[in-house]
């Protein structure tokens, strides 16, 4: 068990972001050999947020098997019983989420049912942005919610970079930020020092302090800079193998935010996605079957390898994945055997001691909107529940009002 220390240096911004530089603050302490399991502390807990752009099929993930309106209403699309991994007399798993119901089964997977807002737009981008600024209405905003999040954090010691993205496509809208620097990064290569790099205001070890404080101050930061990349250069060559991880971008992604969690760099949230480099991704209005089989595979093993992973290095207490998707589909299956935009759907949530199994009640398929699934829970419930109760922020002043924080751990 390796001990961390928690500060991200902005190794890959410049001499400017050096002399941002925040004091080291003690690391997380191995827990080996403790007989229990304790809550991590406000300033310990990682947040991921898994985007599934282009509109999961929340009724083929969790399936409705029994449900004669499901049957009829998609005569080539349902998924039998005899098909589906079941959760329970109702509702069973997508076939090819084997690994999240393994996951399920040892109690570290919960789905969060019927999650949407009033008045979602049924367009890709007006719904996206709803789901990035928190706010379904029509008042412009330049910040997302996990911007936000990352403004509040700077003002914590060893959070010069509180949030990042990683992945192969643009940075998302909900990462905009007014005063903290949230980058993007294709890979964790990307934060190492150079060789060199560091050395020109580095100086000798042994050298006589300067009398200039602030050059004291630019010397500290880039030895700690130094320090940094050389440990999470360690961590990078000892997972040369691969950890068990797919070889597929999305689960690179994920294998990248798990070596970043290792190097305990201060980073408190992290942003990736699923669906944005395929054809549509999630948007299957034709030929859905192929497409959305093969993105549920890749969603459930690479989650289930970034659990094990974080879980073999015991991080996976400190850490709360959670994914979601601009909208769901609607109940019918259209002409081409697909489906089209629709409402609420289902979110997953792994790590963090989350409650597992089925949170909540599953929609109606009688009682529909506009073809698609009605929402039980309001988005910004879930994002009140990891920004307040899981990272400690004040979730009504982020989010602009005050919202019932979602259930997403079991009663004490």
């Amino acid at each position: 068990m390796h001990q961390s220390r928690r500060h991200f240096l902005q190794t890959t911004l410049g001499a400017s972001a050096l002399l941002t530089f925040a004091p080291r603050i003690p690391g997380f302490l191995a827990r080996a050999g403790e007989a229990a399991r304790r809550r991590p502390g406000p300033d310990e807990t990682i947040l991921v947020v898994l985007q599934l752009s282009g509109g999961n099929d929340g009724l083929n993930s969790v399936v409705p098997f029994t449900n004669d309106a499901y049957i009829k209403a998609r005569p080539t699309l349902h998924l039998r019983e005899d098909e589906v991994l079941k959760l329970n007399d109702e509702l069973g798993f997508h076939p090819r989420l084997q690994a999240f119901k393994a996951l399920h089964d040892e109690g570290l997977l919960g789905i969060l049912q019927g999650v949407g807002c009033d008045k979602l737009s049924r367009d890709h981008d007006g719904a996206m942005r709803t789901w990035h600024v928190a706010d379904p209405g029509e008042t412009p905003r330049q910040t997302g919610w996990i911007g936000r999040a990352a403004d509040a954090l700077i003002a914590r010691p060893g959070t010069a970079t509180p949030a990042c993205f990683m992945g192969g496509i643009p940075r998302p809208f909900a990462l905009n930020a007014a005063a903290a620097v949230v980058p993007a990064f294709r890979g964790p290569q990307d934060l190492l020092l150079r060789d060199g790099r560091a050395k020109s205001v580095r100086g000798s070890a042994h050298a006589e302090a300067p009398v200039n404080p602030l050059l004291n101050q630019v010397r500290q930061a880039a030895a700690e800079a130094e320090a940094q990349s050389s440990r999470l250069r360690a961590i990078l060559e000892q997972g040369e193998g691969g950890n068990g991880y797919p070889d597929f971008p999305f689960a690179q992604d994920l294998r990248g935010i798990s070596q970043l969690i290792q190097a305990d760099l201060g980073t408190r949230i992290f942003f990736a996605e699923l669906g944005g480099g395929g054809i549509g991704g999630f948007d299957n209005h034709a030929n859905q079957a192929g497409n959305h089989d093969a993105l549920l595979e890749q969603l459930a093993t690479g989650v289930a390898a970034f659990v094990r992973d974080l879980r073999r290095h015991d991080l996976l207490d400190r850490v709360v994945l959670m994914t979601f998707s601009e909208f769901g589909r609607t109940l019918e299956e259209n002409g081409r055997h697909g489906t089209n935009h629709g409402a609420a759907g289902p979110v997953f949530l792994a790590g963090g001691g989350v409650a597992a199994g089925l949170l909540g009640s599953h929609p109606s398929l009688t009682d529909l909107d506009q073809g698609g699934l009605r929402h039980s829970v309001d988005f910004r419930q879930l994002y009140s529940a990891v920004l307040g109760n899981w990272l400690g922020l004040d979730a009504a002043d982020l989010l602009g009002g005050t919202f019932e924080p979602a259930s997403l751990w079991p009663a004490a």
